[in-house]
């Protein structure tokens, strides 16, 4: 059955509605091919990889090929952040990697918030960037207690300190400057037809069966390249090549009908600014370019041997939990009709650490693991991969999450018991630091679980 991109998510149904993209199918590939580099999947990693590879060897035949279309995963349902967050925190870093790569790994990322924008520009695609920042809300004790330990642990690491902010209506907050607003659908859109307008090939409906260096098996033939990038994050779970070193986590996602301009006085949120804050059950939002609030967050639960479903893009109980959230930290946007609810699977590794892992001898490389913060991480991995398959040695290629193959998640029921045991107890976690208003036990126990 083939999916209606419309409804995957408000992006790509917004897309539809204005005009900027009828959505149309492409070709699914047409029996055996030969490319110098194939690329499995068509989402943020993967049409980075493509576009870049293209311009460092313009006449390289670069053939992408995608299970349903471009913008199907995770690249086409998130929330719009272009931030600088690395999964795995600047103290956490420094300990496994150093000062130094730690350092550097970061003002990759940071500047990779830019190159978003700018590489989207030059591209000539208007996907509604606005580097406005990111508010992390501190509305309690132990929020500003978070908040300073962030922090102290940004200071200690040699990073930008995030600045404390308060206005009137929005708050207390933790102000991060790094960070961008996008409408990832026009985003993924417009990158797929970058890709085609550099003479590269992109084949949808086409299911990929079985990798090996050399030979990409599809339900529609065989590509036969020199080199393959697995681009897959969430659904890598499914290719034996990365398996269990991967784990699909559903973030579940609403947006609101656009808001007067008297409710966003009354929030405080700047167009274009994203808004999270310190609980354990992460939250997070923007208010977009057209004004309406886009609101996430986690809580839905793991499926048992790893499964990816349609029906699990929507959860009644997830999403009217995120709808009292929304109303509880914004009261203005209580009562807001709801337009859109939708959600899909992230990949998360066994370490929390993103990769970009060649294997095979560098004839197959894989990137991913980005634990929900992908917008900007595909960008730099994108162009680090792009430099591996054509042989380059630049400085992106030297930092430490190059060569980083994740460890594999237990085996089940072991995995399954386990991850929902976590995510369980970081909503009692919230609840019991809500009640009490002291740092909870079980968010110690489960964050020390999280980090093994």
């Amino acid at each position: 059955m083939t999916t209606d991109p419309r409804s995957v998510s408000f992006w790509l149904d917004d897309l539809a509605a204005t005009g900027a993209d009828d959505l149309a199918p492409r070709a699914a590939l047409p029996g055996d091919v030969r490319a110098d580099v194939c690329v499995v999947g068509a989402g943020f990693t993967g049409l980075w990889t493509a576009v870049s590879v293209l311009e460092r060897e313009p006449g390289a035949r670069v053939v992408v090929v995608e299970r349903e279309f471009a913008g199907f995963g995770a690249s086409g349902r998130n929330g719009g952040w272009a931030s600088a967050i690395f999964p795995v925190g600047p103290a956490e870093l420094v300990r496994r990697h150093g000062v130094d790569a730690a350092r550097a790994l970061q003002s990759a990322m940071t500047d990779s918030v830019d190159e978003v924008g700018r590489a989207a520009a030059a591209l000539g695609i208007d996907c509604r960037f606005a580097r406005r920042g990111t508010y992390a809300l501190i509305r309690s004790a132990l929020a500003d207690r978070a908040a300073e330990q962030e922090r102290a642990e940004a200071a200690e690491a040699g990073l930008p300190v995030p600045e404390r902010t308060g206005d009137a209506a929005l708050g207390d907050a933790l102000f991060t400057e790094a960070c961008a607003s996008l409408h990832p659908g026009r985003l993924v859109r417009g990158l797929a037809r970058a890709v085609e307008e550099r003479g590269g090939s992109i084949f949808e409906r086409t299911r990929v069966t079985g990798v090996e260096p050399g030979r990409v098996t599809t339900t529609e033939g065989t590509v036969l390249p020199d080199r393959i990038v697995l681009a897959t994050e969430a659904w890598g779970s499914e290719l034996p090549a990365i398996g269990r070193r991967i784990l699909p986590l559903y973030s579940l996602v609403l947006a609101t009908e656009p808001l007067s301009d008297s409710a966003w006085a009354q929030i405080g949120l700047p167009r274009g600014a994203t808004v999270t804050d310190f609980r354990h059950n992460l939250v997070y939002g923007q208010r977009t370019a057209d004004d309406r609030f886009v609101f996430g967050g986690r809580g839905a639960r793991y499926h048992l041997g790893s499964a990816i479903r349609p029906q699990y893009d929507r959860s009644a109980r997830v999403h009217r939990h995120l709808e009292q959230t929304l109303a509880a930290l914004f009261p203005a946007a209580a009562g807001a009709r709801i337009t859109h609810r939708w959600g899909g699977p992230l990949g998360v590794p066994r370490d929390w650490h993103p990769f970009v892992a060649p294997l095979a001898g560098g004839r197959i490389v894989a990137a991913g693991g980005y634990v929900g913060d992908g917008v900007t991480t595909s960008n730099l991995a994108g162009r680090t991969v792009a430099d591996l398959v054509t042989d380059r040695s630049t400085a992106i290629t030297a930092l430490p999450w190059v060569g980083k193959v994740p460890p594999r998640w237990e085996p089940e029921p072991l995995r399954f018991a386990g991850v929902n045991a976590v995510i369980g107890s970081l909503s009692v976690a919230d609840a019991e630091e809500g009640l009490l208003g002291r740092p909870s036990a079980v968010a110690g126990i489960t964050g020390r679980l999280g980090r093994a």
